[in-house]
């Protein structure tokens, strides 16, 4: 439609000019040609103006709606040439009187139109711009591990620095225990394809879980492995059984968090409050740690 009427604008301006250097003798045998000709043009270079007008309002309107957009999904939006847009504005009046259009208001109109084609081609670009970041966006958000792997809340260990119970020497525990009944479920953090489902040493009877974005749980020590290699679970799904296999002083869960390989806190993502309670003997523990240290 832009474009139809970019040509039409043309087409206008080209007949203007030549009347516009028409010679003066053939006026007279002219004139009611050139007049009715005249009115022609004003009345279509009016419904072009309107046109535009309607196209600068269409642009106005589709940028405050990026801009929305844009603040809702926390993006930086800044558009220089539209923001232009805002502020110029290009306003064809059409003057009374004369027998020809000016050649001037046609090929403003033209070119008006032809960036306007431009913006709006633009925009096009950046609806579809935040359309892919809320899309991925989301995505990310549905793979996040914050359902609560057991029913159970309390935690034996924390994440961190700790003094191994059965090595007794401190190391890094990359996850989190929690202390849970022998034969409770266990389940999804989060939706994904199961990558291992079987003995791993230290771990006994494991599960791993592949989230996308590289994106990985774990669940050790379990006694009963409900799920595969290859299954796919969704957030919430029953996946085993809480045990005490491998290196384990009791039945719990330990679950743990990885992103691109690396260890990070699982109660970066778990959303139950309860998970930031620890068991009072988690707390001794600490307490002999500290006084062990000042001694």
């Amino acid at each position: 439609m832009v474009g139809s009427a970019g040509a039409g604008a043309w087409g206008y301006a080209q007949l203007a000019q030549a009347d516009s250097v028409m010679p003066t003798h053939s006026m007279p045998q002219n004139y009611q040609v050139a007049a009715r000709d005249s009115g022609l043009l004003r009345a279509n270079l009016g419904q072009l103006a309107a046109k535009v007008g309607e196209l600068q309002a269409r642009v106005i309107e589709m940028n405050g709606v990026s801009k929305r957009v844009a603040q809702a999904a926390g993006v930086s939006y800044t558009d220089p040439e539209v923001q232009a847009s805002l502020e110029e504005g290009v306003h064809v009046l059409d003057e009374p009187g004369g027998l020809a259009v000016p050649y001037e208001s046609a090929e403003t109109l033209g070119r008006e139109l032809d960036l306007l084609e431009r913006r709006l081609a633009m925009q096009r670009d950046s609806f579809a711009m935040l359309d892919l970041v809320m899309t991925k966006r989301a995505g990310i958000e549905a793979s996040m591990p914050s359902y609560s792997p057991v029913n159970y809340p309390y935690l034996s260990s924390s994440y961190g620095w700790r003094r191994h119970p059965i090595s007794g020497r401190h190391t890094m525990h990359e996850g989190l225990d929690f202390a849970a009944p022998h034969g409770a479920p266990i389940y999804a953090a989060s939706g994904g394809v199961v990558t291992l489902s079987g003995n791993q040493p230290g771990y006994g009877k494991t599960i791993e879980i592949q989230h996308g974005h590289g994106l990985v749980t774990r669940y050790a020590h379990a006694s009963q492995l409900g799920v595969k290699v290859g299954d796919l679970v969704e957030k919430g799904q029953k996946i085993g059984k809480v045990g005490s296999t491998g290196r384990s002083t009791g039945p719990h869960l330990h679950f743990e968090v990885r992103i691109g390989g690396h260890p990070l806190d699982p109660r970066l993502f778990l959303s139950q409050p309860e998970v930031e309670k620890t068991l009072v003997a988690s707390a001794d523990d600490d307490v002999k740690n500290v006084r062990s240290q000042v001694r």
